[in-house]
């Protein structure tokens, strides 16, 4: 198992960054590396890490759900009014519908079997869609609507629904249901489905809200845990111990239920989230790499040549009219103009995750045309999953209307630079020691700039010297320009996108009775960016 688990991290690691250096979603690297590590490639990955492959995607996409609750907006929500709702029912019902009836043209099923199968495709997979809107959210892409956080929400509320029609099939295909009776009134078990939908949302939704009210309690209010790491560690035992309860007890929904808890956090507890936040954004990193791994590795491929047309065909009408229709329907009457309702072609299609865990379910339990719905299954993961990671980053800024940012309850994607000015006085090294002091809070890189007046200064190497002594434990750069010295810091700090500007001051006096002419006092004076002064003291 050891070796099998270095295969997946080393192997999805660096196919991924190859991938992603292609200018392909990193994603897409790793499913492929996963099919080569599998059964249909060299085989490497041991019975052992494949047998509980079912559970690491579980945990997996715990995390995934985490960081979506914790980037939910309550405010962007309530503006949308109904359209998050719809969004969770309208597309993937009209989409499994239509799978349904092209599958009983196509592949001859009955209307349970292709309903089935409808309700396999139809499921989105947070997977793909969650990381996606989370950074859309970071960079601004279609905040000012709520276009992400309705998409993530409505995602979530799709799979409750689709899972649940999904197990009732199966057990009337299997002839294993029976009618209910309950106070002398005798149900089918079609007619509890409403009542069974409206139950899992709600209790789901109840014990996230509970759970975070305990996790609050615990983790802030008697303080229980040390660090961060602690706290992670603490709600994401939570989170899985709420899916799995579900499993035990299916009368919630536990992926929904984790997303309500990310959500309740930030509106019981803004500080604990966001340290959550930034916790949960690392699990994810190793996390994706043995989701989309594991998931390339279930992939067989043999199965997908006497269907791939018909599969391709079935998958069309599904998106492009089934859920095209569920989207109309679903944005009618909102304020979404049609580019942003354009953008839910590529926004809210991606399928991965639950096809993986239920796609070989039919056939393992012998429904007619088992093999065909596995094959149909892995098809629409390997064109939607690695179509719609491309596809969202590509199209939002073409359709989407770029707004502000939220920091409260988004990490913002920016690597945080720092621009220290030096020179060869003694200030030099307080200055480094103050920049190298606020790159660790921030993890951020340092830009060391020196201003030189002469040609190939013979104290460049020295202050080269110095910059490698004080920032050794940073990212940095060491540059040596000419010019006039609060231009050259003014701009160059502009010009590779500083966040602050680090300089020294001589002297005693305050900041206001500085010499008028002084470097400091100019930097001070012209910058548009924080100025940090490091006086010589």
């Amino acid at each position: 198992m050891l070796e099998s688990i270095i295969w997946i991290l080393l192997g999805g690691f660096f196919v991924g960054q190859i991938a992603r250096r292609s200018q392909i979603p990193a994603l897409v690297g790793m499913i492929l590396i996963g099919i080569l590590l599998g059964s249909q490639g060299i085989n490497v990955l041991s019975d052992e890490i494949l047998g509980i492959a079912k559970d690491l995607r579980v945990i997996a996409v715990m995390v995934i759900l985490m960081k979506a609750g914790l980037g939910l907006d309550r405010q962007k929500l309530a503006q949308q009014g109904t359209v998050a709702l719809r969004l969770g029912f309208l597309p993937a019902a009209c989409e499994a519908l239509a799978i349904a009836l092209t599958a009983m043209w196509l592949l001859k099923f009955d209307f349970a079997t292709g309903l089935l199968l409808g309700c396999i495709i139809g499921a989105e997979s947070p997977a793909v869609i969650v990381p996606a809107m989370l950074r859309l959210k970071s960079l601004g892409w279609g905040v000012q609507k709520g276009i992400p956080d309705a998409i993530l929400t409505g995602s979530a509320l799709s799979d409750v629904l689709l899972l649940l029609v999904f197990s009732l099939l199966l057990a009337f295909l299997n002839q294993s249901s029976a009618e209910i009776t309950f106070l002398g009134i005798t149900l089918q078990p079609l007619l509890l489905l409403p009542f069974q939908v409206i139950l899992q949302i709600t209790l789901g939704i109840g014990l996230g809200w509970l759970t975070a009210k305990i996790l609050v309690m615990v983790l802030v209010r008697h303080n229980w845990t040390l660090n961060a790491v602690q706290e992670v560690l603490v709600t994401a035992s939570a989170a899985l111990l709420l899916v799995v309860a579900a499993d035990k007890l299916p009368i919630f929904s536990g992926y929904l239920a984790v997303m309500a808890l990310g959500f309740f956090l930030i509106e019981f507890e803004a500080p604990l989230a966001r340290r959550l936040r930034n916790g949960f954004d690392s699990l994810w990193t190793i996390a994706e790499i043995f989701l989309f791994v594991l998931l390339g590795a279930s992939i067989q491929i043999a199965v997908l040549g006497n269907n791939l047309l018909i599969g391709l065909v079935i998958l069309a009408i599904g998106t492009l009219i089934g859920r095209s229709l569920g989207w109309y329907l679903s944005t009618l009457g909102s304020n979404w103009n049609w580019r942003e309702r354009i953008f839910l072609l590529s926004g809210n299609s991606a399928k991965a995750t639950v096809q993986a865990a239920i796609g070989a379910i039919p056939l393992a339990q012998g429904i007619n045309g088992g093999e065909t719905i596995l094959a149909i299954a892995a098809l629409s993961i390997l064109i939607t999953a690695p179509l719609g990671a491309w596809s969202i980053p590509v199209f939002a800024p073409k359709l989407l209307e770029r707004g502000e940012v939220d920091p409260t309850k988004n990490a913002i994607a920016k690597q945080v630079i720092l621009l220290a000015a030096i020179d060869t006085s003694a200030l030099a090294p307080k200055v480094l020691i103050k920049a190298a002091e606020l790159a660790r809070r921030n993890d951020a890189e340092v830009i060391a700039l020196y201003v030189s007046n002469q040609e190939d200064s013979p104290q460049t190497a020295d202050l080269e010297t110095l910059v490698q002594l004080h920032l050794a434990d940073i990212r940095h750069r060491f540059l040596t320009v000419s010019g006039v010295s609060p231009e050259a810091i003014i701009s160059n700090a502009q010009n590779y996108g500083a966040s602050e500007i680090i300089i020294g001051k001589r002297g005693h006096q305050a900041i206001a009775n500085v010499l008028i002419g002084s470097v400091s006092q100019a930097v001070l004076e012209n910058s548009q960016l924080p100025v940090v002064i490091v006086e010589d003291v």
